[in-house]
């Protein structure tokens, strides 16, 4: 848009008419990133056009995971013992009274973190740490490494190989204790430990699996609770919450944080989700499904919206507040959850108003609008898209 400004200069009683420079304009873009389910790609893609603005080709099949400030995508391949970090393109710039939206073309970084078969990355308080299934090695590093190009990591040994996590807490971190009977089953608790590697503390946490962080908060999953560590002081405030009684027999294994409200949601046996509001008298409230769970996720700008997706091929949207179904809508194929656990199905990003659902038999994005569920378009992809990551916003374009 350009402004024309008339400018009356004061004792020369001449008038003059200037073009203004061209001002900022407030624009919303959302870019989908989308790792194929079986090929070494990952694609990058404008939601509102389908257009696809980069493919990036990485070594194996990848797990992605978007860096907090939205700028980085991290593509975690362990079957080539690797963490690439692809640069997302997308700059939110904070100024006070507004923001500052940059686009530019993602590509993939030179640097690239090698270990022994990488499966989970968490970061948190501003690190990154990346854990090493192969050797039970921690790499711990800055977002800003990987745009640099030279990577310094700090690195951490357990006791063992095993299927672990760690998490960064300031100058110290959480790193999982491997089963010492048994190093192929999951961990038993969580060890607090120094900069040097030193133990500070150990926390017990059977059968530890799946971790989240919503604000200050972090949660694990373990067979009896959720081990909760509050990282707001300066000494990190870690307590176990077991849980409720009133909950059938069974546990969580993958969590997801909200971001404007303070809860989690996980998965508790097949077909239901359990919602955890540590704030609440009773912090646990189950929300049964109607079929068996594919995928769910939280709304990050409107966190009292819950979705989740089912092998029947219904897309669901839970209220947080309720904790109840609020609408269900058909949208795809039935994804049978039989077989591997790995096999090809849908899963679920949401790029600011609306919701991608991922239809890897389909070859297919599919664009949903959250209020009434329904798909307002869809997205060919070459190949079988499968994991997703939504990065964008809105800000002025100058």
């Amino acid at each position: 848009m350009k402004s024309l400004r008339l400018l009356v200069l004061a004792g020369a009683g001449l008038a003059i008419f200037a073009a203004g420079v061209a001002s900022a304009a407030e624009q919303e873009h959302w870019r989908v990133f989308v790792a194929d389910h079986s090929a070494p790609t990952v694609r990058a893609v404008d939601v509102k056009t389908g257009s696809v603005l980069a493919t990036v080709g990485v070594q194996a099949p990848a797990a992605l995971e978007a860096s907090r400030s939205g700028r980085t995508v991290f593509a975690v391949q362990s079957d080539a013992d690797r963490v690439s970090a692809i640069a997302s393109g997308v700059a939110l710039d904070d100024h006070g009274d507004h923001g500052d939206l940059k686009l530019t073309t993602p590509y993939l970084l030179n640097a690239v973190s090698k270990g022994a078969r990488p499966v989970h990355l968490v970061e948190h308080d501003g690190k990154i740490a990346i854990f090493h299934d192969g050797d039970g090695s921690v790499a711990i590093l800055a977002e800003a490494q990987f745009a640099k190009g030279k990577l310094a990591p700090h690195r951490l040994v357990t006791a063992a190989p095993h299927h672990g996590v760690a998490v960064p807490l300031g100058d110290k971190a959480l790193v999982s204790i491997p089963n010492p009977k048994d190093a192929d089953e999951l961990p038993i608790g969580m060890r607090l430990i120094d900069e040097q590697g030193k133990p500070v503390a150990d926390y017990a946490c059977p059968d530890l699996h799946g971790e989240a962080s919503s604000g200050p908060l972090l949660a694990i999953a373990c067979a009896t609770g959720l081990l909760v560590v509050d990282s707001q002081k300066v000494e990190p405030r870690i307590t176990f919450l077991p849980y409720s009684s009133s909950l059938p027999e069974g546990k969580a294994t993958t969590l997801r944080g909200a971001k404007s409200l303070r809860y989690f949601i996980g998965n508790y046996g097949p077909e239901a989700i359990v919602l955890v509001d540590l704030s609440a008298p009773e912090p646990f409230r189950l929300v049964k499904l109607p079929a068996r769970r594919v995928d769910f996720t939280i709304d990050p700008e409107h966190s009292d919206r819950i979705y989740v997706f089912t092998e029947d091929g219904f897309l669901h949207r839970i209220d947080a507040i309720k904790g109840e179904i609020v609408k269900s809508a058909k949208l795809t194929q039935a994804y049978s959850m039989d077989g591997h656990w790995r096999d090809p199905r849908p899963r679920l990003a949401v790029a600011g108003e609306e919701i991608v659902v991922s239809d890897p038999l389909a070859s297919t994005l599919r664009v949903v609008n959250p209020e009434t569920l329904a798909e307002s378009r869809s997205i060919d992809i070459d190949g079988m898209p499968y994991g997703l990551v939504a990065l964008g916003g809105s800000g002025e374009i100058h």
